[in-house]
């Protein structure tokens, strides 16, 4: 898949349906965005309320007085410009399958166009995006840019750096963590496919830094369904030798049920950090994987306000 092949058209079209905001899509969707700590802002018009007794008569709407003969204070919504950072696993597993044949893609290239179609939603708002590829260490980076022209050179991050070596996560999230200086939103794209207690401390450290977090977990059909029923020989993709020959019947169902233990306890670490958390599949059309997620977390916001 070559760079431009990140940024697809129907993908990014059937996004764009909704018509959030960018920053509602990926900032956590706060309530009363005139409290928002984000800097460069602006102001536009958003309704009329009665005036109250110690309300500044500053913002009293005289014209509209003098048509209704009472007091009306405008309000305003303020217009933020959001910067969000995200984090784009590497690592060897996000290659499966090796070869995915010609109408299936990898959790990376799954995850690439992901990644590549939120920084496209964001910047068409005028909102910021920047990029950070890891496993092990940061492997690539680009920094924090709404400008349109920072799109082609982020698919090149992409396609310049292909799965390769071992997730650690443990030393690496509060790293990454400290190198962003301000409330910003961090969106994580993994597999997640390390110790869960590396996992949970990187987000504990992304909220203490009071950054919007959001968990995109990205997983392989085979990973969630394990469909085998042949004899079939199994290799760990990030640790060299590891292999098992065995009949993928005999341990199905002791495999699916720690899967769900793991996924579970992901989203419950994240429902308990208040960090926004979605399992994609890669057997789902991304359109609709991340439509179906934007449209519940739409309805959320609403259900609270």
């Amino acid at each position: 898949m070559n760079s431009n092949g990140y940024f697809r058209p129907e993908v990014i079209s059937k996004i764009s349906r909704l018509e959030l905001r960018a920053r509602h899509v990926v900032e956590g969707f706060v309530s009363g965005l005139h409290q928002s700590p984000y800097k460069g802002f602006s102001v536009e018009f958003a309704d009329h309320r009665e005036y109250a007794p110690g309300d500044d008569v500053r913002h009293i709407d005289w014209r509209l007085y003098a048509k209704v003969d009472r007091f009306y204070i405008k309000e305003y919504e303020v217009e933020t410009n959001l910067r969000t950072y995200l984090l784009l696993d590497c690592s060897k597993s996000m290659a499966y399958p090796e070869h995915p044949g010609t109408h299936r893609m990898t959790k990376w290239d799954y995850a690439a166009t992901l990644a590549a179609s939120l920084a496209h939603l964001l910047v068409h708002q005028q909102d910021g995006a920047g990029i950070m590829l890891f496993d092990g260490r940061v492997r690539d980076q680009l920094p924090v840019s709404a400008s349109r022209a920072s799109l082609p050179n982020l698919a090149a991050v992409i396609e310049r750096n292909r799965p390769d070596e071992r997730t650690e996560l443990k030393a690496l999230l509060p790293h990454i963590a400290e190198r962003i200086p301000h409330r910003s939103m961090v969106v994580l794209i993994s597999d997640l496919l390390t110790d869960i207690n590396d996992i949970l401390a990187g987000l504990q450290r992304f909220r203490f830094g009071r950054h919007d977090v959001l968990v995109m977990h990205v997983l392989d059909h085979d990973e969630l369904e394990f469909p085998f029923t042949d004899r079939t020989l199994f290799e760990g993709m990030e640790h060299l030798g590891l292999e098992i020959m065995t009949d993928p019947q005999s341990l199905r169902r002791a495999y699916l049920d720690a899967v769900q233990s793991f996924i579970s306890q992901i989203r419950a670490a994240c429902l308990n950090h208040k960090v926004d958390y979605a399992l994609l599949s890669t057997n789902d059309p991304l359109d609709v994987a991340l439509t179906r997620y934007l449209a519940n977390r739409m309805h959320r916001l609403r259900s609270k306000t």
